[in-house]
């Protein structure tokens, strides 16, 4: 029986932890602010990028390299 007690407990904490969570990413995102990674490139120096891959033939890797 205390071992039930235990596992409502921490599943009430969990609930409450993601129920928090959801509530700050959705304040966040109402203010404007984008989860994730920035970006390494701007979208100009990725697009002369992928040109001299199609362009020059060079793979890929190579072109992330230089």
């Amino acid at each position: 029986m205390m071992m039930q007690m235990v596992g409502s407990f921490a599943e009430y904490e969990r609930a409450m932890i993601c129920e928090c969570t959801s509530a700050g990413l959705a304040l966040a995102r109402s203010e404007g602010w984008i989860g994730g990674r920035r970006k390494k490139l701007n979208p100009k120096p990725s697009l002369g990028i992928a040109e001299s891959v199609v362009l020059s033939g060079k793979s890929a890797a190579e072109m992330a390299r230089l």
